[in-house]
């Protein structure tokens, strides 16, 4: 009764729109002619309805009830019953009903709701809402059957009418009289004429019907039903979605459920596009959690998102046709429609990712398991934003990480992305939160190959979305730059700068956002102070000048940090200033003649007002007027300046310098110095040139002398020279003349060869005789000296003529000679701090300690080391430090060198105190053999001279080539870590560097690799010759040392700027494959001629060969290290790297078995030898095939070698090991030992037999190489060797714990002897341990005693391990466990302990199957006797019940 009440309370609520319409049809449509009440000749049928309480009416008046609907159908079934003609009276009944809905409107009125009747008093018994009329007949089963078919045949009459005046649809109410009846007496039937109907009937009819079903048939129905509709799916996509959505009702069997989706996946492509949405929902519904990896996976390939809306072209035109306001109502539904079914379909995903979490896994998984680029769909990336934007932690979680993983692959780009949002803006702004959340993780990501994605996301939400998106991407963009965070900073920077040119006007509405950076910029270098005042002015000072509202922001800020005391903020001050500059005179275009036009008076003015103000805000200070001039000099060089705002700063440039900086040379310099100045370094003839000079000894002292006046009084008079800003002032002359002259310098060449004021650096012999100021005034005149000459360089490198190349290839050697005697100043002056050359950066601040460290170590032996790289940035040039440090002094031309030694400091420390040389200055590499004709000269005799990038000069270029490319592609990984400390330091000296991108520098490179690869071929032959002269001995006596280091170094280099090239990760992006394939072409072509297009793994294949031929020269085992990275990095380039394995295994074995020793004739030695020597042999043990029997090898036979050798020998077969490097090849050989053990299969339960002894064989190997490895303490028992051996026994024991143990478990049965061998020699090393651990104790070492817990425990696991497996076999009776005393590395009992042993150590395991009495290792019978004897009898009798229990 419940269930009764409760489908009629819903049959009301259907009814009651119905009985709406039909009061209204019956106010407005009423017929004229007068109602008949009733009819004349009664038939059965209304005699019948008028006694059960129902009076028919005629016309538009509806049907009258008295009674309640359940009361009516009993006295009708209970009157046919009792007639005495039943059952042909039932007959009569239903001829009467049908002749009575002849007429449409009486028909009409049975259809609609009864009425329940008020005239009489008693109308509160009725219900306020009755069935209609059929309805409640249709609810008595004797009636049913005849009333469902005169409905269905009355149905085809009303078909085609549609809806009726008044707004009826007949067939519509017809079908609704079906549902939710309370008994279908003949279902079947019933289910077999609706679809017979459906196959005839027009679709709307159709669609009413198949909607219908669910609500119409009983469950016993719904498999039959849901066959047809299956097959009717196929035939007609017009039905697609009532027949899904009457599908997704119906009760269906699982694999009928199945099979129907399969059908619907399969006609998917033919789909309507309105009706997607509902297909899509459909099948993600409908899926059980066994098969949702597969229907997502299908869905995933059908589903063409990028079909379903229009291409750009033809948006492009609707739009315009739309902005011209014709056609408008035609265009834009197409759009706007496709935009909705996409949101809708992604709408049906995310409700059942959000409560399925089978599907968002399976999403999840489906887009993992594709790897081609090409099959990844704009799907992909709205499925990632739906999944994150769930609130489940795991589908947020996993999205993230699923596409990190696809864009650090590669497999999902940026041009994915961009059609994304182009196509699809409107459905992507409602998952914005995910995507700003996504580009945010993205952005703070430490991986290079996320971040740029994360850049891309940012951009696009901006160029697609509202202005509210805009205002958040802006903020979030501020956030990041404000997180002080070196890669995140410069990414959000870089792309505010890109928002402005793309869009300045949208960016002006959130300039005020952007100008709150200012309060952050402490926490900025200063390339990114340039960056936020470049994107700031162009904002405020930009052409169009949208931004003008924070002009006078900046002005403010700009005078508040000019005026500071603090040179920290007087910097950002200059820096902003000169930026501002940019922006104001930035040259200006029409934009139909592409003439410049002028730039108005008033900026004009402004501009002239603000460099002025600079300008007198830096006098003061030597250090702000250098950086001034070096940021004027970088704004010349980056941007285009309009002509007048040129011709202001160049003005007066040339005029300021030749005044301040350069003097005519006279008969005598006059003024007291603290040296007798003397005119060197003269490269022109005197009667040709004015007889000029660079007055760099004079200005010097004035310097000096105006610091100490300085400290008396304040106040100045005059304006004050610094030769600090001697370099500076050049830059910007040069530059200025450059774009003046369109690359002339023809005005100031006369600079290149012009003398200085010096004095003789003879007085370098006499250091020691000369006073503190004294020295420090040397020191600081070799520094200008040398800043000069590097800007020099700067300047005329790329001058074409002979003789001005001649005298830059006579700079380099006037530097390379002036750094040696630099070192011997500065090692003469401890404590010394030089004058700043890179003023932007906080290099005042950190060079105290930094300048003091390198003085204090002062180098051993022949060193003199010059300028090297910065080691600490990247390991791949550490070698380098090693062989530098035994250079003697560089050559000089005019004199020869005295042989003895003396003390030098290293220059690597004072890098940042050299001006930053250019990328163009690397094109000098390229010079080969110059000559031309000198009369006579001061200097030089000889009529003629030939001019080689000699080996001093091609290291200096190499060294600092080396260091650019370490900074710009190896370091990009590490800028992106927060390491405030290292940032300052490290970025120091590449302010021209920074403002090229790592692309830039790296096809830079691979335009001079033709170059690099002559100097290295050159390098080959030089060692090549000097073998086949020495025959093939290093240190020959016509062995030129200092000749031979020099070469020696600069073959270390070449490598090493190799391999830095081919590591850069740009490579792995796929714009960069082309210069990947031309830079592997240079090699490859050096070695074959043929100029057929080769594919990349040839173009390997031959690059690899190239470089193998360099490997019979190698002077040193840091330059072999080399080879050996760089032949592992070519390699990899390639797709099958496992094919080069062997040859570079091989290789590194040739190193290892070879005899270094140096040109002086010694054994290569030292901490940077024994370093190259570890990595060395971890790529050769990494590479090997078989790592177990390498190892073997070195412990089986190169250690005893070794062993019985004298105390300066080593090993025959491994000549570089020796005592000294015996550690090293210990620690190597124990990690790759215990690596190697973790890379054995583990055990499977469904291994066979072969497979069984085969893992067992291995793992016998590696415990007798574990074996003879950790007895090896007992000959070198030194603290580091003991430390290695605890550390990497505690790993090996674990791994054999957990992967070992588990095969003797199922293998103890069938290889029970072999079984018991392994046990009992690992039992031997597991007692040497123990030994070791209380050795540590005894000691009282920390570095010893901290591993020591760890290790006992693992040592007693291993003893109860044991154990269970004897227990697992049925042998425990087998095992005895006792007490081990404690004892040193020789075997002698620790006393002290004695008392306490057995209390206090941990027990160590006699697992007595494998020890029997006559033990073959005697070391450990020495050191364990006493339990020997007590434990030897129980041994053999447990011997003999392991043999009866395994039977």
């Amino acid at each position: 009764m419940m269930r009764k009440k409760r489908r009629s309370t819903a049959d009301k609520a259907q009814e009651a729109t119905t009985t709406t319409k039909a009061k209204k049809s019956r106010n407005t449509g009423r017929q004229t002619k007068d109602p008949a009440p009733e009819e004349t000749n009664e038939s059965v049928f209304g005699v019948f309805l008028r006694e059960a309480g129902v009076i028919l009416k005629q016309g538009g008046t509806s049907n009258e009830i008295a009674v309640d609907q359940v009361v009516f159908q009993k006295r009708i079934q209970k009157q046919l019953r009792k007639s005495p003609r039943y059952p042909g009276i039932v007959q009569e009944f239903t001829t009467g009903l049908e002749s009575h809905i002849e007429d449409p409107e009486r028909f009409r009125n049975c259809l609609l709701p009864c009425v329940p009747r008020l005239s009489d008093g008693d109308s509160s018994c009725v219900g306020s809402f009755q069935e209609s009329l059929l309805r409640m007949l249709l609810g008595i089963e004797m009636l049913q059957t005849f009333i469902i078919n005169t409905l269905l045949e009355k149905l085809p009459e009303f078909m085609l009418d549609g809806a009726a005046d008044g707004g009826l649809n007949i067939p519509h109410t017809i079908i609704n009289q079906f549902k939710w009846l309370d008994r279908v007496v003949d279902s079947k039937e019933l289910a077999a004429k609706l679809m017979e109907l459906v196959s005839v009937a027009p679709v709307e009819v159709q669609r009413d019907i198949i909607t219908s079903l669910p609500e119409i048939l009983d469950d016993s129905q719904h498999n039959d039903i849901a066959r047809e509709l299956n097959s009717l799916l196929q035939e007609n996509t017009q039905l697609t979605v009532p027949i899904l959505d009457a599908l997704s009702s119906l009760n269906l069997s699982s694999s009928l459920l199945t099979e129907v989706r399969g059908a619907v996946m399969a006609t998917l492509a033919a789909v309507q596009l309105e009706d997607l949405p509902v297909v899509v929902k459909f099948l993600l519904h409908s899926v059980s959690a066994s098969d949702a990896c597969e229907v997502v996976c299908n869905l995933r390939k059908k589903l063409e998102l990028e079909q379903c809306v229009l291409p750009p072209v033809l948006q492009a035109s609707q739009s315009r046709i739309k902005s011209k306001g014709s056609a408008a109502s035609t265009s834009t539904p197409a759009a706007g429609s496709s935009q909705d079914s996409v949101a809708l379909i992604l709408d049906g995903i995310k409700s059942a990712v959000r409560f399925q979490k089978t599907i968002s896994e399976a999403w999840l998984k489906a887009m993992e398991s594709v790897d081609n680029e090409d099959d990844h769909k704009v799907i992909d990336l709205l499925v990632l934003f739906i999944l994150h934007s769930t609130n489940a932690n795991q589908s947020r979680r996993g999205a993230e990480r699923v596409l990190k993983g696809k864009v650090r692959s590669g497999l999902i780009q940026e041009a994915l992305l961009q059609r994304t949002f182009r196509d699809y803006a409107q459905v992507m702004r409602g998952y914005f939160p995910s995507i700003l959340a996504l580009a945010q993780s993205s952005l703070r990501s430490p991986d290079p190959c996320v971040v740029p994605f994360g850049g891309h996301m940012y951009r696009h939400s901006f160029t697609a979305f509202d202005s509210y998106c805009q205002q958040e991407v802006v903020g979030s963009l501020v956030t990041h730059v404000c997180s002080g965070v070196g890669g995140e900073v410069d990414m959000a920077l870089e792309l505010l700068c890109g928002l402005v040119t793309e869009k300045p006007s949208e960016m002006s509405l959130y300039a005020v956002f952007v100008k709150g950076i200012l309060d952050y910029m402490d926490n900025l270098t200063p390339q990114q102070i340039r960056r936020l005042f470049h994107l700031l002015s162009r904002l405020a000072f930009g052409q169009q000048q949208q931004g003008s509202h924070i002009q006078d922001d900046m002005h403010i800020v700009i005078r508040k940090q000019l005026s500071s005391t603090v040179p920290k903020y007087k910097r950002i001050g200059i820096i902003g200033a000169v930026m501002i500059v940019g922006s104001m005179g930035a040259s200006r275009l029409k934009v139909k003649e592409s003439q410049n036009v002028s730039l108005p008076q008033e900026t004009l003015r402004q501009v002239t007002a603000l460099l002025e103000l600079v300008k007198s805000s830096s006098e003061s200070s030597p250090e702000a007027a250098a950086l001034y001039y070096d940021e004027l000099a970088n704004l010349i060089l980056t941007s285009t300046l309009d002509p007048q705002v040129q011709e202001t700063i160049g003005k007066s440039v040339l005029d300021d310098f030749q005044d301040d900086f350069v003097m005519d040379l006279g008969p005598e310099i006059s003024g007291s110095f603290p040296f007798t100045p003397r005119v060197i370094y003269n490269l022109d003839d005197d009667e040709s040139q004015g007889g000029i000079a660079i007055n760099l000894l004079p200005l010097l002292a004035k310097d000096v002398q105006n610091k100490g006046e300085q400290q008396r009084q304040t106040q100045k008079t005059h304006k004050r020279v610094s030769p600090l800003c001697l370099s500076p002032f050049f830059r910007l002359l040069r530059l200025c003349e450059e774009k003046q002259h369109q690359g002339d310098l023809e005005e100031i060449d006369a600079l290149l060869g012009c003398p200085l004021i010096l004095t003789d650096m003879d007085v370098l012999e006499k250091m020691e005789s000369l006073s503190k100021a004294e020295r420090e005034f040397l020191c600081t005149l070799l520094f200008h000296t040398i800043n000069w000459f590097r800007e020099v360089i700067n300047a005329f490198c790329g001058q074409k003529e002979t003789e001005m190349k001649m005298k830059v290839m006579t700079r380099l050697q006037n530097i390379t000679y002036l750094q040696t005697l630099l070192e011997r100043a500065l090692a003469g002056t401890p404590g010394y701090v030089p004058p700043v050359a890179n003023f932007d950066g906080e290099s005042t601040d950190v060079v105290i300690l930094s300048s003091a460290a390198p003085v204090k170590t002062k180098k051993d032996g022949a060193g003199k080391k010059r300028k090297a790289p910065a080691k600490n940035s990247s390991e791949s040039s550490s070698q380098l430090e090693e062989t530098e440090a035994d250079k003697t002094l560089q050559e000089q031309p005019e004199k020869e060198k005295e042989k003895e030694v003396r003390q030098s400091v290293s220059l690597v420390s004072y890098r940042q105190f050299f001006r930053e040389l250019d990328m163009e200055v690397l094109s000098v590499l390229q010079c080969g053999l110059l000559s031309r004709s000198l009369l006579d000269s001061e200097l030089q005799t000889k009529v003629q001279e030939e001019v080689l990038l000699g080996p001093a000069e091609l290291v200096f270029l190499l060294e600092d080539m080396l260091r650019k490319l370490e900074f710009s592609l190896t370091a990009a990984p590490a800028k992106r870590t927060p390491f405030f400390k290292a940032r300052t330091d490290k970025s120091v000296g590449f302010s021209h560097l920074q403002q090229k991108s790592s692309k830039d520098i790296a096809s830079c490179c691979v335009q001079l690799l033709p170059t690099l690869c002559s100097h290295l071929e050159n390098c080959h032959n030089h060692f090549q010759t000097l073998l086949s002269e020495n025959n093939g001995v290093v240190d020959g006596p016509a062995t030129d040392v200092q000749e031979h280091q020099r070469m020696s170094s600069g073959y270390q280099l070449l490598l090493q700027i190799l391999n830095t090239t081919f590591s850069w990760s740009g490579f792995s992006q796929p714009g960069q494959r082309s210069l990947l394939k031309k830079a592997l072409g240079v090699l490859a072509e050096r070695l074959k001629e043929e100029s057929a297009e080769l594919n990349l793994e040839q173009l390997v294949k031959h690059s690899f060969k190239y470089l193998m031929n360099f490997s019979s020269t190698m002077p040193s085992l840091g330059t072999a290290l080399c080879l050996s990275r760089l032949l592992s990095t070519v390699s990899e380039k390639g797709g099958n790297p496992a094919a080069y394995r062997e040859q570079t295994a091989s290789l590194a074995k040739q190193f290892l078995s070879q005899v270094w020793v140096t040109a002086s004739g010694e054994r290569e030695r030292g901490i940077k030898f024994n370093e190259a020597l570890h990595t060395l042999l971890k790529i050769y043990l990494e590479h090997v095939d078989d790592v177990l029997k390498a190892v073997e090898e070195i412990a089986g036979e190169g250690i005893p070698e070794l062993i019985n050798a004298s105390k300066d020998e080593s090993s025959a077969s491994w000549p570089t090991l020796s005592r000294q490097t015996f550690l090293v090849f210990y620690k190597v050989l124990m990690s790759e030992l215990e690596k190697a053990t973790r890379k054995i299969p583990a055990c499977k339960v469904s291994d066979n037999a072969e497979a069984q002894s085969e893992k067992l064989l291995t793992w016998n190997l590696a415990v007798r190489e574990f074996h003879i490895l950790v007895n090896l303490v007992k000959v070198f028992d030194s603290r580091p060797v003991l430390i290695v051996c605890l550390k990497y026994g505690r790993l090996f024991l674990e791994s054999f714990l957990k992967l070992g143990m588990p095969l003797l478990d199922n293998s103890f049965k069938r290889h029970m002897e072999d079984v018991q061998s392994l046990l009992k020699t690992f039992q031997l090393s597991t007692r040497q341990l123990h030994h070791m651990c209380g050795h540590s104790k005894m000691h009282q070492d920390t570095s010893l005693t901290n591993h020591v817990p760890a290790l006992k425990k693992s040592l007693e696991l291993f003893v109860y391990r044991v154990k269970a497996m004897l227990t697992l076999n049925n042998c425990q009776e087998a095992f005895w466990i006792g007490n081990l005393k404690n004892r040193n590395l020789k075997g002698e009992e620790i006393l002290s302990q004695r008392s306490q042993g057995s209390e206090e150590e941990e027990e160590e395991e006699e697992e007595r199957s494998q020890q029997p009495q006559e033990q073959s290792e005697h070391e450990v019978q020495e050191t364990d006797s006493e339990e020997s004897t007590k434990v030897n009898r129980k041994e053999d009798e447990d011997q003999d019940d392991i043999i009866d229990d395994s039977d």
